[in-house]
């Protein structure tokens, strides 16, 4: 899943890619180098300083690209980041495959029947906290099985989706590694993956260029974290994960394709 952030202040590439026709084009460059799906984002989570953006800001920002997208790679799944059902309704008719909730459908309680009725797919990240608070450690607190945690809020999520009509089969779940999660909670997600399938469902995830990662590997550099990055989806992998979200698609493509050769996980 290739990372298009429309916005001024993501933490890794925010301003980059803000115009409509240079997030298109990167879109597009993803696509070549081996992205599956895009997701497009037009509100950051950064970890300092991130800020709510209206409904049509966000709609103003992503809409085009997802438009330009649609005509140039009709055939590409795009998933749009967001967390209010009027965007989420929105893109869907414009044609956007998937929503990718960071808050698991908890700060807008419509957002999951409006996925049902535009029959989308899903992906549940678990998080604390709003969008301005929820990439920091301000609701990092935890008891004795961090990982039960996360699992049980989780399941409280796809519990909540289900109840409202979203068919089990259009869901994926996200650990939310970073978010309201401080390194020691992140690697431990990360150790403990295959707990996830007590959930019986796909498991995304999403460890590019985040902050436990240049931590854990002395990387301060964003543009230094590939390797990190590539090491950890490679585990995560092997931990049963099956989508990740990411900044850098060639390095990744690359290195997931070589670890799913020697799994075997293609053989057959």
């Amino acid at each position: 899943m290739g990372i298009i952030n429309v916005t001024p202040d993501s933490f890794s590439d925010g301003g980059k890619f803000f115009s409509p026709s240079a997030a298109a084009a990167h879109g597009r460059m993803l696509i070549s180098m081996g992205a599956d799906l895009l997701d497009i984002g037009g509100e950051s989570t950064r970890p300092q300083g991130a800020t709510l953006v209206s409904e049509d800001e966000e709609l103003q920002r992503v809409l085009p690209v997802l438009d330009a997208l649609r005509i140039s790679d009709p055939d590409v799944p795009i998933s749009i980041d967001t967390v209010k059902s009027g965007v989420a309704r929105a893109v869907l008719e414009h044609g956007a495959d998937v929503i990718n909730d960071v808050s698991g459908f908890r700060l807008d309680p419509a957002m999951a029947d409006v996925c049902a009725v535009g029959k989308a797919g899903v992906i549940l990240m678990h998080s604390r906290g709003g969008v301005e608070t929820m990439g920091t450690y301000a609701d990092a607190v935890y008891g004795d099985d961090v990982v039960g945690e996360v699992i049980a809020e989780l399941g409280a999520r796809v519990e909540w989706a289900r109840a409202a009509g979203v068919e089990r089969e259009r869901i994926a779940i996200d650990p939310g590694v970073g978010f309201a999660k401080r390194t020691e909670h992140s690697l431990l997600v990360m150790r403990e993956l295959p707990r996830f399938a007590e959930l019986g469902l796909p498991v995304a995830i999403g460890v590019s260029r985040k902050r436990f990662i240049g931590e854990m590997s002395g990387a301060k550099e964003l543009e230094d974290r590939v390797d990190g990055t590539n090491a950890a989806n490679v585990l995560a992998l092997a931990g049963g994960a099956r989508i990740f979200r990411v900044h850098d698609v060639d390095h990744a493509r690359r290195s997931l394709d070589m670890a799913w050769s020697i799994l075997g996980a293609g053989e057959g």
